[in-house]
């Protein structure tokens, strides 16, 4: 715990079993309560080392797609009384040890969420994050500062911190089963008010780390676009999508 705050993190997992027990042997186990894992249909033994290492596991019996597992990830995390949720993949493209640095930020009160930014400093290139990715990424996230009126350095990462009151607040069913749910959530976070803070996180490519391929990354990005779209004509009052209807605090 931090602050009486009881933190869960949560393990979004998709044949990740090559790298599994590097993400779990970094978490600090000093301030973190609770680790769930999330397989969702895995073809490797994802399943079977996690319950090697002992973490709390859900498998889906079907492929329920990347935000399909994050919404098992959020629920379950409630159901276990935290008060902080980190998501973190297993695919040790980030380091665990950040875990203790975003969970006090919310769990002292500075923020409600809190983004680990590849973009901040030098580290995203460095890593080895492809250029085009790279460019992609800036080109979105410019995209998105102005549509929603709001200013992060990076809307598209897979290692975020929420509050529970945020977790229970924003309508999760609502957004999509695919990987357009993380930038979902992030609008809705802004919709509601909620305050946002982001640290500099390394971040590390290579062959085992998942990634998106091309096509798959050039419908996020189409996605990433509509859903800013969809913020702004609400924020217009010109259309109301469901994944904006509720007020903070609902």
């Amino acid at each position: 715990m931090l602050n009486s705050k009881k933190i869960v993190v949560v393990l979004p997992a998709y044949n990740a079993a090559k790298t599994l027990e590097m993400t779990y042997r970094e978490i600090p186990f000093d301030f973190v309560d609770e680790v769930v894992l999330v397989d969702d249909a895995s073809r490797d033994e994802t399943a079977e080392v996690a319950r090697r290492l002992g973490i709390r596991t859900i498998v889906h019996e079907r492929n329920k797609g990347y935000g399909g597992n994050q919404k098992t990830c959020y629920r379950k995390a409630l159901e276990l009384g935290a008060d902080i949720v980190v998501m973190l993949h297993p695919d040790y493209q980030y380091t665990p040890r950040l875990i203790t640095a975003i969970s006090a930020m919310i769990a002292y009160g500075e923020f409600d969420a809190v983004l680990a930014s590849r973009i901040l400093g030098t580290g995203a290139l460095k890593g080895g994050m492809p250029l085009y990715k790279y460019v992609a990424n800036r080109f979105l996230t410019l995209a998105e500062n102005i549509l929603l009126g709001h200013k992060l350095s990076e809307y598209h990462t897979g290692y975020r911190a929420f509050s529970r009151e945020i977790l229970e607040s924003i309508p999760l069913d609502a957004n999509s089963d695919d990987f357009v749910f993380d930038n979902q959530m992030i609008a809705q976070i802004v919709w509601g008010g909620y305050r946002i803070g982001e640290v500099s996180c390394p971040t590390k490519y290579f062959p085992e780390a998942s990634s998106i391929n091309f096509r798959r990354s050039v419908k996020y990005g189409f996605g990433v676009l509509a859903t800013a779209m969809q913020y702004r004509l609400a924020i217009l009052g010109i259309s109301s999508p469901a994944i904006f209807k509720f007020r903070r605090g609902d």
